[in-house]
């Protein structure tokens, strides 16, 4: 099979993994220019300072000794196999690099013989780019669960990033759909590597400072999957695992993929995709989770489904819910109570701390640093507004809030809108 027939159907098989940002671009190149955000493989993901790079997303073979029901590629499927070697990788990157197709590469992989066998190849094609190669762009790796600690902390060498995905989270719901995968054995490759960061992080850092190397131990730390809409398990349950995560193993990030119905699947699967905005309203609350001290028990407002509403964003959903703690007096609460605030971002937040030292707030010192008041205005008192003296009623502003018409963020959208002040 030549290279370009592997490509399209490796490339084709790794677009399931939501564990590395893509952004499904279709922008070709014009004639003159370099690069190109279409061909087989090429996806997107962004840095924390917004750039956007390219990565070559592929698996390394989409063979797989396992049979799990909601995989496209489990042992059972009939779907078409290939299979990289670690120096064909390695070449593809590269010749994908002189081109300006890419920045980076991401790879993945169904298990071949065993873990440790599909992790040591992975690690190889990742080897030959830094060592003879001497790439230095961006590289993420799966980490294989039920690998050796020595190959997963090794991977941590060449790799900026990996990611053991954790699928669904319910265990109960893994060992039906997933009979050869455990939580256990996927959480203890994810301490694996967390114990590995703790313990060789400072000492690579210290390399760095005294010009010993120029490569951090996995800089980019660990992320995670979670499949949204192939078992029965709510929103809550969703962000209960997510939270757990984040705070026992240091994930950078949990990624949340909507299920997607494949060909001969379980009976038990769903015969169509969730909500791609039940997706979207996750990402939301993740990051609330992680960046405005949320927990997951305060998002979900519906007893009955413990699902996020879809209507409606998660923050305003609580803030609608809590209605009682409104409205706040933005020249005096602190800055834990001011990001629960509809509309109010972390930078926004930072804005309003800094600046009412200097002066009491008014409406429109607010709209000068950029407060998006046509949503946040029902929510703070400042030294010329109470809304509370407006008399305004609880179901009229609900109905006055979400007959707004809600523009689907991306998943890339979000975080920058989030820090900006505009969600």
């Amino acid at each position: 099979m030549d290279i370009r027939t592997k490509l399209e159907i490796l490339a084709d098989a790794a677009k399931y993994d939501a564990s590395c940002s893509s952004s499904g671009s279709k922008r070709k190149r014009e004639q003159g220019g370099l690069g190109n955000a279409e061909g087989p493989g090429i996806c997107h993901s962004y840095t924390p300072d917004g750039r956007c790079i390219s990565l070559l997303k592929i698996l390394l073979t989409n063979y797989c000794i396992y049979d799990c029901s909601y995989c496209v590629n489990r042992l059972s499927s009939g779907v078409k196999r290939a299979r990289f070697t670690p120096s064909e990788v390695a070449r593809l990157t590269m010749d994908f690099y002189k081109r300006n197709y890419i920045e980076g590469l991401f790879l993945s992989s169904g298990v071949l013989s065993s873990p440790d066998a599909t992790m040591e190849e992975l690690i190889e094609a990742a080897r030959l780019l830094r060592e003879e190669h001497r790439f230095c762009g961006y590289i993420h790796l799966k980490a294989v669960a039920g690998a050796s600690k020595e190959l997963v902390e090794r991977a941590g060498l060449y790799a900026d990033r990996v990611s053991a995905n954790i699928e669904v989270p319910e265990a109960r719901d893994l060992g039906r759909l997933a009979p050869g995968k455990t939580h256990a054995q996927i959480e203890a490759t994810m301490q694996t590597v967390k114990t590995a960061l703790v313990e060789r992080q400072p000492e690579s850092r210290a390399l760095v400072a005294r010009s010993q190397t120029k490569r951090l131990y996995l800089p980019a730390g660990q992320t995670t999957q979670l499949i949204v809409g192939a078992t029965p398990s709510s929103d809550r349950s969703i962000l209960d695992k997510s939270s757990a995560l984040y705070a026992t193993y240091r994930l950078r990030r949990v990624y949340y993929s909507a299920f997607s119905p494949i060909p001969d699947a379980d009976p038990s699967l769903p015969l169509e995709s969730p909500s791609l905005v039940r997706e979207h309203r996750l990402y939301q609350a993740d990051w609330l989770l992680r960046f405005y001290g949320f927990r997951a028990s305060e998002f979900v407002t519906d007893a009955q489904t413990q699902n996020l509403p879809l209507e409606m964003d998660p923050k305003l959903a609580w803030a609608l819910a809590h209605r009682g703690a409104f409205p706040l007096d933005v020249n005096r609460a602190d800055k834990r109570a001011l990001l629960r605030v509809p509309g109010l971002g972390v930078r926004n937040v930072e804005r309003i701390l800094l600046a009412r030292r200097q002066r009491r707030l008014r409406l429109d010192d607010l709209a000068r640093l950029r407060v998006p008041l046509s949503k946040a205005r029902y929510f703070l008192q400042t030294a010329d507004w109470n809304p509370s003296l407006r008399q305004l009623d609880t179901k009229a502003l609900t109905d006055s809030l979400v007959s707004r018409k809600e523009r689907q963020l991306s998943l890339f959208e979000a975080p920058r809108l989030a820090l900006s002040g505009e969600l």
